[in-house]
């Protein structure tokens, strides 16, 4: 095998990896786990995200085989010298993808906390009417998402379309609620 074969495959095999790893992020296609060993891997920037993962190896043998035989067919540097060039730039186009990973991808990336989930406390507005001892409909805002869900009223009441209610419990899909006005005089009538 030549050097220039060796390359070649190296930015094929590298270029076939970066495709899969797209359309199976892309189309939730079933995909392959590519488990490294943490220690050591990390840049500092990436947080938990290793340096060394399937996307950037990928990236580094696309543009390391790339280089090289581009460099092995039109230049007239010795094997070292293919050799390191191709190496600097494998290691340039690992450091893009990891870079943009980390930097844009992963950016807004935060952990869920179910409280900010939860919805008993929460405000909303009865949007289908709840009849008396029945079942309604509220609308209400959590995280920057509208939601809707079934709604009871606690007094079992009927309570109009707009009224301005707040969750007290929340149970098998039906959110139980009560009137905002009755919850707030409580609390001026306690204090």
């Amino acid at each position: 095998m030549t050097w220039a074969m060796f390359y070649l495959v190296c930015f094929l095999v590298g270029v076939t990896l970066s495709v899969l790893s797209f359309l199976g992020g892309s189309f939730h296609l079933p995909h392959l786990h590519l488990h490294l060993p943490h220690g050591g891997a990390h840049a500092g920037v990436g947080g938990d995200m290793p340096f060394l993962n399937f996307g950037t190896i990928a990236a580094f043998l696309a543009w390391f085989g790339g280089a090289g035989y581009l460099l092995t067919r039109y230049s007239s540097l010795v094997v070292a010298g293919v050799l390191t060039l191709a190496i600097v730039a494998g290691l340039v186009g690992a450091l893009i993808v990891f870079w943009f990973v980390v930097k844009l991808l992963l950016k807004h990336d935060r952990e869920l906390d179910p409280a900010d989930y939860e919805r008993v406390g929460v405000v909303a507005r009865i949007s289908s009417p709840i009849r008396e001892g029945g079942t309604g409909e509220i609308i209400f805002s959590q995280e920057g998402t509208r939601h809707t869900c079934g709604a009871r009223n606690e007094n079992r009441d009927a309570l109009p379309r707009g009224t301005e209610v707040i969750v007290t419990r929340y149970e098998h899909g039906i959110a139980y609620v009560r009137r905002w006005e009755e919850l707030a005089e409580k609390e001026v009538v306690s204090n």
